[in-house]
């Protein structure tokens, strides 16, 4: 397809107007919007499921929820964080930028891309109606047999089985597509070695979602089996292992970890030499530590079984292993400390949740290695010290990590900038209710407090600091409120953007903002790491940065862009992503849905048949 950038009756200089245009785009930074919204939507799902929680857990004897209802709750949340809101808020980011920073006009497979958004969208909304359809899956978000087994009345974690089976396809399709992207279309010049970080913690992604989602696939596959086809992979009642299901998730389980915060470390590595005026400290190092951490994330996670029972021997060298993935975490650490170091620092927002975004996940770090040590995880395992550790680690870091990014590139997406006062405000308001929150959770957890319990006692010394987290949920609370007035005030009342508000080093800032939808007028031609920093910048005779005489023209919307050539819209990508989800409905009633199954695989069929024989242009318009 060709297409031109100019508006017109029904373009716009980011692509077509119109929900139709939205649902049939193959664009990767449109696709990449969308996740970030989706992201946006289940991010306010998942906390309101948290405030529920907590203020079941306010006081002693709470009845705000019943047994059921908190089960539902807390297993939904961890869910729905998890796989509904920081693994697509990283696709959205990487779906936006990578292409951009590599300087390719789209991803390798655009088509595929879409099917991944609107399968992970479709996937999300099935897990959500089960709140509507008999109830929400109810055994953990880990999924644990029995308990994931033993209640087959209910197609509670039916849910969750097939509903987690439909997100893996989805984060597979992305990861081939990405890592293709990565290796066939980077902009001449552009070596493995000048990419930015934030394209090879994507990548380092890619490859652990390629490796991990299908030993949990099996896992999945096995527990639907179990509950519905008379299977006993699980049963130990019939000479099985149900610690192999343990084995199956945490072989996913802990690799997912990287997959949730290595995007935002490359997000944070891009932002602090930015705010520092200089370039990133070691910039190899944190490239192969960001690999060391990939590959050692599969070695590591049988340290969330050491109350399971393996014996000494595993439990030894999984701790050995746990302690040895710190090295590389901390490089990473002590490197983005060397890029503030001596820098001409500022900390507008972008910088302030980055700064925070070190600091909460150094604390999560910490108190993560003391369960490398076995007698000590023993005790702490199933308390709430693990609770504000993960948190500590996916919102104080991953979290943290994005919201910097949002501010760092809303004028990139949008043409506009977001207002700063407001994002400080944002900031300290989070950064309080944050530590509130989930700094007792520590204090309650070595006290005693078990976790994935829906009351307690009086007496037991847990109400105070209890009362003093649910507050801070709240603070939390504000601060997201303050976060959605700040993205609404400032797409609409922003100032400007710009190219280049904050003289950024990659080459997205190259690009006129927001970035038209055929990314370059001119595919770049890269010198070096930091091009675009380069094309700016020089040093004089004493090493001073001064600007250089002969600057880069600033990128304009071309009038007339027939020239580009892109690929063409589609619908058959979210018809078969939808023709997936009606089988995946079907195969909650057996056997009595399998006929709605068999609907849902005619849909997909068409799809796919209707995908391979479109063709790859059309019309120019």
């Amino acid at each position: 397809m060709t297409v031109e950038a100019a508006p017109g009756p029904a373009m716009t200089r980011t692509g077509p107007k119109g929900v139709w245009a939205w649902v049939t785009t193959v664009d990767h930074k449109r696709i990449g919007l969308m996740y970030a919204v989706s992201a946006l939507f289940f991010f306010l799902t998942g906390g309101l499921e948290a405030l529920l929680i907590r203020l079941q857990l306010a006081q002693a004897n709470g009845t705000i929820l019943s047994a059921d209802a908190y089960n539902q709750l807390f297993t939904m949340h961890g869910l729905t964080m998890v796989f509904l809101v920081v693994m697509p808020i990283a696709a959205g980011f990487t779906n936006y930028f990578l292409p951009i920073m590599i300087g390719a006009r789209d991803v390798a497979f655009p088509r595929l891309n879409a099917f991944s958004f609107w399968l992970f969208l479709f996937s999300g909304i099935f897990l959500a109606s089960s709140f509507f359809l008999g109830g929400a899956p109810d055994g953990a978000w880990t999924g644990y047999s029995p308990l994931a087994t033993q209640v087959k009345e209910y197609i509670r974690m039916d849910f969750f089985a097939l509903g987690a089976q439909m997100l893996g396809i989805a984060s597979l399709a992305a990861a081939v597509n990405f890592i293709t992207t990565v290796f066939t279309m980077r902009a001449p010049g552009m070596s493995l070695l000048r990419m930015p970080v934030f394209v090879w913690m994507a990548l380092v992604v890619q490859f652990l979602l390629l490796f991990s989602l299908p030993l949990i696939g099996i896992g999945l596959f096995q527990l639907y089996f179990d509950r519905n086809l008379g299977t006993v992979f699980y049963a130990a009642a019939a000479g099985a292992d149900p610690l192999l299901w343990q084995h199956l998730f945490w072989l996913f389980g802990h690799p997912e970890v990287y997959v949730l915060i290595l995007p935002a470390m490359g997000i944070v590595s891009d932002i602090l030499p930015t705010f520092s005026r200089k370039p990133l400290f070691g910039y190899s190092f944190v490239v192969f530590a960001g690999i060391a951490i990939g590959f050692m994330g599969f070695g590591v996670w049988s340290h969330h079984m050491f109350t399971a029972g393996m014996g000494p021997l595993a439990e030894v060298g999984f701790g050995l292993a746990t302690m040895l993935i710190a090295i590389p975490t901390g490089i990473k650490v002590f490197n983005w400390i060397g890029t503030m170091w001596g820098g001409d620092v500022r900390f507008d927002t972008p910088m302030l949740f980055s700064v925070g975004f070190i600091a909460m996940f150094v604390i999560g770090g910490l108190s993560g290695v003391t369960h490398a040590m076995v007698p000590s995880d023993t005790q702490q395992h199933d308390s709430y010290y693990v609770v504000a550790h993960f948190h500590y680690v996916l919102f104080g870091g991953a979290i943290f990590g994005y919201v910097a990014g949002v501010y760092y590139w809303f004028g990139k997406w949008t043409g506009r900038m977001m207002n700063e006062k407001i994002g400080k405000w944002h900031f300290w308001i989070m950064l309080l209710g944050f530590n509130l929150t989930f700094a007792p959770m520590h204090f309650l957890g070595l006290n005693g407090m078990p976790r994935r319990t829906y009351r307690y006692g009086e007496g037991l010394g847990f109400d105070t600091w209890n009362l003093v987290s649910t507050i801070g949920a709240f603070v939390i609370a504000i601060a997201v409120l303050v976060f959605i007035y700040n993205l609404v005030w400032s797409y609409f009342k922003g100032d400007v953007a710009g190219n280049d508000p904050w003289d950024g080093r990659t080459l997205e800032w190259s690009t006129p903002s927001p970035t038209p939808l055929y990314n370059f007028d001119v595919v770049p031609e890269v010198h070096g790491l930091d091009d675009w920093w380069h094309r700016k910048y020089d040093e004089d005779d004493e090493g001073r940065l001064v600007l250089r005489e002969d600057q880069p023209e600033p990128a304009v919307l071309l009038e007339d862009a027939s020239h580009i050539h892109l690929p063409s819209d589609s619908f058959y990508p979210v018809l078969t992503a939808f023709g997936i989800v009606i089988i995946g409905y079907g195969l909650l009633y057996v056997p009595v849905g399998f006929w709605f199954a068999g609907l849902g695989a005619l849909v997909t069929l068409w799809g796919f048949f209707g995908w391979s024989l479109e063709p790859v242009a059309k019309e120019t318009h």
